[in-house]
């Protein structure tokens, strides 16, 4: 059944998620756009209160990862059960998305704030959650394009890069997130 549907069904699917999403951000509170007033393509200062406000950011690099992440797993459970990509695409759309809205709680704002460098942090605006989610979708898009070595050497560049420039990245994100550990925090901070 779930292969009768075609891929502009599968893609509509997708729009209405990523609506209702956006609606859900702003109904938990988050601002639409940045509070100073304007959109930006990029913006790299993380330490500031416009950080994870403007369409992308140093973290958008750990959402293009996120989607070759969740292309590979989709895949593996999508192929035993005889699921057709497009079905394996939404459910990674599903994982992203409610990433999006659980890393917008007060629980994970809080624990940003007390365990990270992220000492700022209010949540994503809406714009900015939505481009996290297209960045998911562009990259499993190339984890579905590209063999299983470039994206792990994507991976690996990415890390290692954004670590580099900000100190930070979707690996040391995790362990703060998940185990802060006090020389992490020190060395995020030059301390």
């Amino acid at each position: 059944m779930l292969n009768r549907f075609s891929n502009r069904t599968y893609l509509l699917i997708a729009t209405a998620m990523i609506a209702v999403f956006a609606g859900i951000l702003f109904l938990m509170g988050q601002v639409p756009i940045c509070k100073c007033g304007y959109i930006k393509l990029w913006h790299g200062i993380t330490y500031s209160s416009e950080n994870s406000q403007h369409l992308t950011d140093w973290y958008t690099f750990s959402h293009i990862i996120h989607g070759f992440v969740f292309y590979w797993i989709s895949r593996i459970i999508g192929k035993k059960f005889g699921w057709p990509v497009a079905l394996s695409f939404l459910l990674a759309l599903f994982a992203e998305i409610s990433w999006e809205i659980f890393e917008n709680t007060d629980f994970i704002i809080n624990r940003y704030r007390e365990v990270t460098i992220s000492l700022d942090y209010y949540g994503d605006s809406v714009i900015n959650s939505v481009f996290d989610v297209l960045s998911m979708i562009w990259g499993f898009w190339l984890a579905r394009k590209l063999p299983v070595w470039v994206t792990i050497l994507l991976i690996i560049i990415m890390e290692l890069y954004v670590g580099f420039m900000i100190r930070d990245n979707l690996t040391l994100n995790i362990v703060m997130l998940v185990w802060p550990l006090e020389a992490i925090k020190n060395w995020q901070t030059g301390g």
